[in-house]
């Protein structure tokens, strides 16, 4: 069962999409794109007996609100105060590549709202050879999708072995990607990068070039035991379209559903750093 609500929160209006019934998972997407390319790993999460609550930031479809002087900080305030109007904290925080740095800063932000954090495209400390963003600076739509992602980011965001038609299921706002961009800039890493102390599944693509692996391994290093990181071969930026059940397969596992739905063993593909018993109560 999906459902579809428009929450206030300060001076934000967020849309957010619910799907099934269980923990909560809550959903972040890229910067600037909508959450729609979620709805795999959603559904997937949903079967496996969660509850996901699927955000649209600020300035992605109907959500609302001024993103000039925006901070990281107040965009994860924003995720906080979803969770509280639904009364469904503390959540699983999955985000995709920007929309992890969200994750980890509310973990930080606000840690009793937090339960765990899965980061896909782990990017912040090893940055990608060209600059986030830079293939936007030029574009002259409001938004694309379908083609028009798969002409402006094509293979470069993908693995080499990906159809870019798997970006066709991206909806993107270029100028406020940027913006979201944006917002992290004058925030220093050390607010974000480690997530709190809430433990840490990193999914990542073997072949991501804005988001290089070594992110996930150094996080690793540094956290330790907090941290499991899933490298997941032929995978590039948005893993999460390329290899959707291997993806779906690694988050539900790392919850602790075991064999529900029967993704656990499509892990296999990927090449896992274990860690047991760090969800346990």
């Amino acid at each position: 069962m999906e459902q579809h609500q428009t929450i206030e929160v300060g001076d934000a209006t967020l849309e957010c999409t619910l799907r099934g019934s269980g923990a909560p998972i809550v959903l972040l997407a890229n910067a600037g794109c909508s959450v729609g390319y979620f709805d795999h790993l959603a559904r997937a999460l949903a079967t496996a007996g969660f509850q996901t609550i699927s955000i649209n930031m600020r300035g992605v479809g109907g959500s609302l609100g001024s993103l000039d002087g925006t901070t990281l900080h107040d965009l994860a305030g924003d995720v906080a105060g979803v969770i509280e109007a639904i009364g469904c904290g503390p959540a699983h925080l999955v985000g995709h590549a920007f929309g992890n740095r969200i994750a980890r800063c509310l973990a930080v932000d606000r840690p009793s709202l937090v339960r765990s954090v899965t980061l896909l495209a782990a990017g912040g400390l090893i940055g990608p050879p060209t600059p986030l963003g830079t293939p936007f600076r030029n574009a002259t739509q409001v938004k694309m999708n379908g083609s028009d992602c798969v002409t402006m980011l094509g293979a470069r965001w993908l693995s080499p072995a990906s159809d870019p038609k798997v970006l066709e299921q991206v909806e993107c706002w270029p100028a406020v990607h940027l913006a979201h961009l944006a917002t992290s800039r004058n925030v220093p890493l050390e607010d974000w990068w480690i997530g709190g102390t809430a433990p840490l599944l990193v999914i990542q693509g073997l072949d991501d070039a804005p988001a290089p692996p070594g992110n996930g391994h150094a996080l690793r290093e540094q956290l330790g035991e907090r941290v499991r990181v899933v490298d997941l071969p032929h995978a590039g930026h948005f893993m999460v379209l390329e290899q959707p059940e291997a993806v779906a397969g690694a988050v539900i596992e790392f919850l602790g559903v075991g064999a529900v739905g029967g993704y656990p063993h499509l892990i296999s593909r990927g090449t896992i750093i274990p860690n047991e018993g760090w969800l346990d109560d």
